[in-house]
């Protein structure tokens, strides 16, 4: 009786083994391997950390990372497109939103989005993902704002008196200053320290027409049509060299980074991406004081309005996993991120984040980095449409576009009408092609 029971015993435990077994094979079999691309190959480390983290509370789940740099991303994305053979997971730009989700690349969240997430979670959440769509439909969950600012050299505005950049400044308070900051400091003739640099570039240009309530584009017919709040702006930032001399000509800072102009003390003010802080941080002298206001608002601007956007991730619309694929983008836009994995000055999109005491680092330059929370508060306007890249000049086709366009004014080289001109034909050549 003995012998038989302990064979029973071993035959027991046998077959609890094997059914442990059996069941770990089975999981392992059953686990689902979602393909996630990024853009950024520097946030690697952090983002592989991001994963091992997901996956330890979604065993049944592995994620699959590609990394590489945006130049090639783009083109790498396009051709996965074509062939439908796009990642289950990868990030977006609002610049393709609209172009990628009328083509049906993007998978439809909105239900996802409408029952699991909440605006008071996430910054311009709904807005972003809706309205660069233009529909209702909601295909992408921000992870990051980039937005525009104005940044001063301290040390310049304190050795002429003046007082800091403020929200309420106008376009009066900036020229005034602009005027005292531009100095020729040796006499020789030529000036040493500009109050401003600008050039055509989108940040530096389009900051100042949403903050005059302006536009380029005439969204019901889809034509290049910059109105006069707009025309304003180009009018403004062009006298501002070529009358007043307070800023460059753009070729006359050629052979400098742009990015470096400001932090390496040849200008005094600059407007452009809050990104920019990371750079500054690191060009800039460590006994240089410098901060950030608002872009100044123009004399039709509406003290709400601010111009930014987001970065996104999404879902590809051939996702065989879109409920494993969704619990992913959830933790990779929200409690997955760290302030590590942004570049100073990008704004997280997740407003436990974002309001962080870590995110207003005060031991570090600009002391007003809460302001960008107040920017983000804000209504965001950009001009971002199919074809975006093409038509503003940003990329490959730069000669082309707005940017090599504006450029050609600030230089010198033909006048505003003029350019405007040639605008109107390049860029309804690139909005008819994509908005028949």
């Amino acid at each position: 009786m003995k012998k038989y029971s302990k064979i029973y015993i071993v035959f027991v435990i046998t077959l609890i083994m094997l059914l442990f077994l059996g069941s770990i094979g089975k999981t392992a079999e059953q686990a689902v391997t979602l393909e996630y691309w990024m853009w950024d190959p520097i946030l690697r480390t952090k983002t592989e950390s991001l994963i091992e983290a997901f996956e330890k509370t979604h065993p049944e789940i592995k994620i699959n990372l590609t990394t590489m740099e945006p130049s090639d991303y783009w083109v790498k994305m396009r051709i996965m497109a074509s062939t439908k053979k796009l990642p289950d997971v990868f990030n977006m730009s609002s610049g393709y939103l609209e172009e990628w989700s009328e083509a049906g690349f993007l998978f439809d969240i909105t239900d996802y989005v409408n029952s699991q997430l909440t605006s008071e979670d996430y910054l311009d959440l709904f807005k972003a993902g809706s309205e660069l769509a233009s529909t209702d439909k909601v295909y992408a969950v921000p992870f990051g704002l980039g937005l525009t600012v104005l940044y001063y050299n301290k040390d310049m505005f304190d050795e002429v008196g003046l007082d800091y950049p403020t929200s309420s400044w106008d376009w009066n308070d900036f020229l005034n200053a602009a005027i005292k900051l531009t100095k020729d400091t040796n006499n020789d003739g030529k000036i040493d320290q500009w109050g401003f640099w600008s050039y055509g570039r989108y940040a530096h240009v389009d900051s100042w027409i949403f903050r005059n309530s302006g536009s380029l584009i005439d969204r019901s017919n889809m034509k290049f049509a910059p109105d006069a709040n707009a025309v304003k702006v180009m009018q403004f930032l062009d006298k501002l060299i070529s009358m007043y001399h307070v800023a460059p000509m753009p070729k006359d800072m050629a052979g400098v980074r742009q990015q470096d102009i400001f932090p390496r003390g040849l200008a005094a003010m600059w407007v452009d991406g809050a990104w920019n802080i990371e750079n500054n941080r690191i060009i800039a002298s460590s006994d240089m004081n410098w901060g950030i206001s608002e872009v100044p608002l123009g004399p039709n601007g509406d003290a709400n309005s601010a111009y930014g956007w987001s970065d996104f991730i999404v879902m590809s619309s051939e996702t065989k996993y879109p409920n494993e694929a969704w619990e992913f983008v959830k933790f990779a836009s929200g409690v997955g991120l760290s302030l590590d994995m942004f570049m100073a000055g990008k704004v997280p999109s997740y407003k436990p984040l974002a309001f962080s005491d870590e995110f207003v680092d005060k031991t570090k330059q600009p002391a007003e980095m809460g302001l960008l929370l107040e920017i983000a508060g804000k209504t965001m306007y950009n001009s971002f449409t199919k074809g975006w890249s093409e038509w503003r000049g940003y990329g490959a086709a730069e000669t082309m576009g707005l940017n090599g366009l504006l450029d050609a004014v600030f230089n010198g080289e033909m006048t505003l009408d003029e350019a405007l001109g040639k605008a109107k034909t390049n860029v309804d050549q690139v909005l008819d092609r994509l908005y028949k």
